[in-house]
């Protein structure tokens, strides 16, 4: 374990029972008397609020009463300047916060501190290698996250959102510039990753049907009927003025100049320092310190065991082929396909409501925050991923139904939407005792791990109610850790895409639709991928060490209810964390009831 952590671990297990989510540890525990200790956390907590007023200002966002932040009147810069200022004030904070004693921190002194570290390092990575310099890749990018689809909720809120369009050209000639300088020194998205994608942008060259007037179909009735036509009105003009000629131009840029000229290689290695760069995107996304190699051997095991599990359904439901032949049945079988996206939507909702039924078995605490589930934008929907879990909302995409077997609705809607990701965030939400920063915080490894894990839990819960659902969640299960073998495959074993798909294909039920989808994302967002099944060992692991150390006093509400309070925080974290549980004798959370 490294020292920091070491350093947590006996820190918490210090502590009394919950100390992490309610109250500071006795100054006695640690040696420290309670005015050393409160000086401590009082330097560290002006540090990182500091920050985060830093960034909040320089991010151009609002700070929101429940601990949320949201878009202002205007959008970031992303100019090299502002990307080196930024990096300049990471690194005087890094330095200020090892300044400060953690050998006197609170054991929530000392969390804060370890995910404030993690946040400062990996900006300073980001900085080191200029990654601002390919600012999209074919997943994620930055043009199709501005226009809102949902209504806002007051005329503030919608003239905040017309003044950010108006900012869009600023905006879109800063990245432009940055991706013209990483296309000039090789540092560019691999083109066989990006082929078709720019279609996705000529929605938001037309007035007409503009994705950024969707937020205007329905206004608010406490929103005057003059006053809404006024807004219609200066929106449309700010499209025809703003958005228009932006898309139009950032279209042209990427058929006309960045496609032709983009990278044929594949790998994150052939990238300028490209061994180190890989190995700091590891270190950003999973949180932990492993090598490509010993990931791609974790990804290989993984793989066997499943392919196990699967052969016992295929047995069970009496297919006698190979797991390939099994996957390809029922990639064309009529019985698992919606015949429209209401279809599909209903039973990802069907699925989250018998979530419901069996929720307080397995959680004490119940955030009282709801979340939706739509449809993936349809501007969007023909390369993304097949759902997407927020706060807010949870997105299923309801694009070429044929490619989104209903066998795998019920294991997406479980790590998407609940106990998920929405759940999570709900969750992060409502825990006074986290500092603001931790709240708009997420790593990976953690928040992907969680949930992973929300699938397999799925199993305990009695979710899956047929062998075809619970092959889906073997399924989804193989297909994160075929990602451990992928995308070390492509970016450090010199792995080709036809290689990449075939591995895919063969080993999950995924439709060939979202096999080449998943493998170009692999391919343009190096380490990514290794977050969520890398995330899920680590919870399974400390979940069972909990379990033989506690025997009957081990309750998995409380277990839960520890993990999910810690917000999202490194994997090293939660794994002192949980240490400290075991030291505890399994105590939940104060104030809530476990009867």
């Amino acid at each position: 374990m490294n020292p920091a952590f070491r350093l947590i671990a006996a820190a918490l297990c210090a502590a009394a029972p919950a100390a992490v989510a309610t109250t500071a540890l006795p100054a006695a525990a640690m040696g420290q008397t309670p005015a050393a200790q409160a000086s401590a956390d009082a330097q560290l907590r002006a540090l990182y609020e500091g920050d985060y007023a830093w960034r909040l200002e320089d991010d151009r966002r609002i700070a929101r009463p429940d601990g949320r932040s949201e878009a202002g009147p205007a959008l970031r810069s992303v100019t090299p300047e502002a990307e080196a200022r930024r990096a300049e004030h990471a690194r005087a904070m890094l330095a200020a916060l090892d300044a400060i004693d953690a050998q006197r921190l609170s054991p929530a002194g000392t969390i804060n501190a370890a995910v404030f570290r993690a946040l400062l390092d990996e900006r300073i990575g980001d900085a080191k290698f200029r990654s601002h310099e390919m600012p999209f890749n074919s997943d994620s990018n930055f043009w199709s996250y501005l226009n809102a689809g949902a209504p806002f909720a007051s005329a503030g809120e919608y003239e905040d959102y017309i003044a950010r369009m108006r900012d869009v050209p600023r905006y879109f000639a800063e990245h432009i510039a940055n991706a013209r300088r990483g296309l000039a020194r090789g540092f560019s998205v691999p083109r066989v990753s990006l082929e078709g994608r720019d279609v996705s942008i000529e929605p938001y060259t037309q007035l007409r049907g503009n994705p950024f007037l969707t937020a205007f179909d329905t206004m608010p009735a406490s929103i005057p009927a003059a006053e809404q036509a006024r807004l219609r009105t200066e929106a449309e003009a700010a499209v025809a003025d703003s958005i228009v000629p932006a898309y139009t131009g950032l279209l042209a840029f990427l058929r006309d100049d960045y496609l032709p000229h983009t990278r044929t290689g594949l790998a994150a290695y052939d990238l300028p320092d490209g061994k180190a760069y890989y190995a700091q995107q590891i270190r950003a996304y999973t949180t932990l310190d492993l090598t490509a190699e010993q990931i791609h051997r974790t990804g290989l095991s993984e793989v066997a065991r499943i392919e196990g599990e699967m052969r016992a359904i295929m047995a069970e439901v009496g297919f006698s082929g190979s797991i390939a032949e099994f996957n390809e049945a029922l990639r064309s079988d009529p019985r698992f396909i919606a015949r429209t996206g209401d279809e599909l939507m209903g039973v990802s909702a069907y699925v989250a409501k018998r979530v419901d039924g069996r929720i307080g078995d397995y959680f004490g605490f119940l955030p009282r925050h709801r979340f939706a589930i739509r449809p993936v934008a349809p501007a969007i929907a023909p390369f993304y991923t097949a759902g997407r879990g927020g706060l807010d909302a949870c997105q299923m995409n309801t694009h070429d139904l044929p490619s989104r077997p209903l066998y795998n609705i019920p294991a997406l809607t479980l790590h998407e939407c609940s106990p998920g990701h929405s759940f999570q965030a709900g969750v992060a939400l409502e825990q006074p005792a986290l500092p603001a920063f931790r709240r708009d915080v997420y790593f990976s490894g953690f928040g992907e791990g969680w949930g992973l894990y929300t699938e397999y839990l799925g199993e305990e819960m009695g979710i899956y109610r047929t062998p075809y659902e619970r092959f889906g969640r073997l399924s989804y299960e193989m297909w994160r850790a075929a990602r451990l073998v992928i995308d070390t495959g492509i970016h450090a074993y010199g792995w080709d895409r036809e290689k990449a798909i075939d591995y895919l294909a063969a080993r999950t039920a995924l439709s060939r639709h979202e096999v080449g989808t998943e493998v170009d994302r692999y391919i343009s967002w190096p380490a990514q991928a290794l977050s969520y099944k890398l995330g899920e060992l680590t919870l399974r692991r400390v979940r069972a060490r909990a379990e033989d150390a506690l025997g009957p006093r081990f309750d998995i509400r409380k277990f839960h209810d520890v993990v999910l309070s810690l917000g999202s925080v490194p994997l090293p974290v939660l794994e002192a964390r949980i240490d400290a549980f075991i030291a505890d004798g399994g105590q939940g959370l104060a104030g809530v009831a476990y009867d």
